[in-house]
């Protein structure tokens, strides 16, 4: 009862304020397109590497004691028709590395001219390349220091491909926001044109995009003021954009969708808005504190990537809720029946503002939907059940392994690097093992250098820097940096003996990889346990039943487990690869499946919470669990299949970029999306519902009178 009067309360609160609530709006807006903008240029890149691991500490144990390593830049210079020692060749490259160990970018400047090291020329004397480090405290300082740098590493009538570190992730940066920009500008008009259809008017259609840019402009505020007390990676921005958008989408394409049907009941606009608030209103509560808290599940990784996705997401999810509980209950106030203004004819029949005369008997095609999965709910699930069990099965043998410069097109240039110098030089990696062995004699570090260079697999060792008692070994293998060759070896080298009194640090690329599997590993079930712990409470509290939480986590593993099947189908397997246009790589990177658990999950339970408040209205007024079902379905499967419709716009822009785990998560979200909104929501969930009748509102005495006190139950 408290929750009703508190939202009845709310709901009154708003139409009193709706004034003040609109300009505190325009003032939030305002902010965020300036201010809050800003967040572009305070966010930092990266953050795929657990601080805590082996990797990292090799990382700064090797800069503490023997200064920074490593190539941030790899430059690679060919001809077609000179030699690396004929002067066409030597003298444009000396000429140029001449000049860029003149500029304080550049911290050093390796060359096959100054060490005659094998590996930097090629196996045909027509390529060679040079390793350089750049100036800065971290990947950001250096990205800038490269950006000033990259006309000086032309070399006069050379070819002239950078790759590396750097190189790589300022080329991934670029393209995912060029990726996220295209999909911004190509779903915006194609959102607003369903919009119309949806709602039949411009007025109305206009409203859920008001509060999609509201949603994201107000992340943009809280992102950077949560930047001020911690490290947020700019791929938040990512998430942003894709989060606060669709759900902003949802929330208000609901709540609009609720006032327009009261209003046609004959409330007049406050009463609208009240019914809304108390109704809808609360189911998107409960909606965004879920998806919120499946987002928050990513906080507790180690890695900032993950959790500034969290970050970014819940902002997102946040904001977009309390701009449909506030703001846009604030518009309507002001719109009152002129949110039907502007009316769009369209060729196919009439529609009243709260739907045909048959939806509110519980008739209409959905309805009829409900009650055929209804008469025969054993066949259904069966037969939903094998079609979700074949797109699941690919999943059973999924590979992981870390991303590499094939997630870039084909012509990128770090791609192109890294590719050349893997097929045409020897050694062939830009990304070799590095081994610290620190506190232990020069000879005593040879001594185990040879033993490294026994382990199966390693192609070549080279002392690459010695102070002390401190030495980096470097260890070269075949193969790709994440391919099973080179995790093997850092598995191998990490289970040699160290020397005496000596310590022994495995990290670099490989290494890396390897440690963000195994961290990984270790949370995932932390991470399943509070996304499945968070739903049970929430929709327990929104609809008194401690059957239907434990049945929506189910649902949301179903098509999650279809998703990611089809994800392994397609992108390990390399299915369709030419059509999508992507290299397949043979394994999946561990961090995108995770992401996208969390998401999917929050939105899997997003359309759970949209459907079976209904279905809990229904039951409240009239205790006829199959009517229940029924006339749930009808009222929302339109929304719901609308709504889905609207978040796959949205994500479509993402399955046509130009990034492979851009188009991973794309088109990942659009298969769990899709098996969602037909199978589940409208095949599955009636089927079950109608196969448990009336236990699925069970609950034990003391959680019954507990809801009943505290409850989030529909008014």
């Amino acid at each position: 009862m408290r929750g009703k009067a508190m939202f009845a309360w709310w709901g009154r609160a708003v139409v009193r304020v709706r004034w003040a609530v609109l300009a505190a709006a325009v003032a939030l807006a305002v902010v965020g397109s300036t201010w809050g903008a800003g967040v572009f240029g305070e966010l930092t890149g990266g953050g795929f590497d657990d601080p805590a691991s082996e990797s990292s500490q090799a990382t700064e144990r090797i800069t503490a004691e023997l200064g920074r390593q490593g190539a941030d830049l790899v430059v690679l210079w060919s001809s077609d028709t000179a030699t690396v020692d004929q002067p066409a060749f030597r003298d444009p490259v000396a000429g140029t590395v001449a000049a860029l160990r003149q500029r304080p970018e550049v911290t050093s400047v390796t060359t096959w001219y100054d060490t005659q090291a094998l590996a930097l020329v090629a196996t045909d004397r027509r390529a060679t390349y040079a390793v350089l480090q750049l100036a800065g405290s971290d990947d950001d300082a250096r990205g800038e220091a490269y950006e000033a740098v990259r006309p000086a590493l032309d070399a006069p009538g050379l070819r002239t491909e950078v790759g590396g570190t750097i190189a790589f992730l300022r080329e991934a940066n670029t393209r995912t926001t060029a990726d996220i920009t295209r999909a911004e500008v190509l779903s915006m008009p194609v959102l607003l044109v369903l919009l119309v259809f949806i709602f039949r008017g411009l007025v109305a259609a206009t409203t859920p995009l008001l509060v999609g840019g509201l949603a994201i402009l107000g992340a943009f505020v809280a992102v950077r003021l949560l930047n001020l007390v911690t490290d947020v990676s700019i791929f938040a921005i990512n998430i942003i954009t894709l989060i606060g958008l669709g759900m902003a989408v949802d929330y208000a394409l609901f709540v609009v969708s609720r006032f327009r049907e009261e209003l046609a009941a004959g409330h007049d606009t406050a009463g609208a808005i009240g019914r809304t608030i108390a109704t809808a209103g609360r189911t998107v509560l409960v909606s965004g504190l879920t998806v919120a808290l499946a987002l928050a599940s990513l906080l507790i990784f180690a890695q900032p990537f993950l959790r500034s996705m969290g970050l970014g997401g819940m902002a997102a999810v946040l904001v977009a809720m309390l701009a449909a509980l506030t703001v846009l209950p604030a518009l309507l106030a002001v719109l009152g029946s002129r949110i039907d203004a502007l009316r769009v004819p369209l060729p196919w029949g009439r529609r009243a503002r709260g739907g045909r005369p048959a939806e509110a008997a519980g008739g209409g095609a959905w309805a009829r939907i409900a009650r055929s999965v209804m008469a025969r709910p054993v066949g259904y699930l069966a037969g939903v059940a094998v079609v979700l069990a074949l797109l699941a099965t690919p999943f059973l043998r999924i590979t992981f392994g870390g991303f590499d410069e094939r997630v870039l097109p084909v012509d990128a240039a770090p791609r192109v690097v890294s590719e050349r110098i893997a097929a045409e030089f020897p050694g062939g990696t830009v990304a070799p093992i590095d081994v610290l062995v620190s506190g232990a004699p020069a000879e005593a570090a040879r001594s185990f250098a040879d033993r490294v260079a026994a382990v199966p697999g390693v192609t070549g060792v080279q002392v690459a820097a010695n102070r002390g008692s401190s030495t980096l070994l470097t260890v070269s293998y075949p193969g790709e940096p994440t391919g099973d060759v080179a995790q093997d070896v850092v598995r191998e080298l990490r289970a040699l003996p160290s020397p005496a009194g000596a310590e022994v640090l495995v990290g670099g690329r490989p290494a890396a990889d390897r440690d963000l599997l195994d961290g990984l590993g270790e949370r995932l079930p932390w991470m399943a346990l509070l996304m499945a712990g968070a739903t049970l409470v929430l929709l327990f509290l929104a609809f008194g039943s401690v059957v239907l939480p434990v049945k929506a986590v189910l649902m949301n593993l179903l098509s999650i487990g279809a998703s990611f099947g089809v994800v392994v189908w397609i992108f390990q397997d390399g299915n369709l690869a030419d059509l999508i246009g992507f290299t397949p790589t043979g394994f999946i990177e561990p961090s995108n499946p995770v992401l996208m658990l969390a998401v999917l999950f929050g939105l899997a339970t997003d359309y759970e919470v949209f459907l079976l408040s209904r279905v809990r209205e229904e039951w409240d007024r009239t205790g006829d669990n199959t009517a229940a079902v029924a006339a749930g379905l009808q009222r929302t499967g339109r929304i719901i299949t609308a709504a889905a419709l609207l978040l796959i716009i949205v994500v479509a822009g993402f399955a046509t970029g130009g990034m492979t785990y851009i188009k991973l998560i794309g088109i990942g979200m659009l298969v769990a999306i899709v098996v969602d909104a037909t199978l589940v929501r409208a095949l599955l969930v009636p089927a079950t519902m109608r196969l448990l009748g009336r236990w699925n509102w069970w609950a034990p005495g003391p959680l019954a009178r507990l809801h009943g006190r505290y409850g989030l139950r529909e008014a």
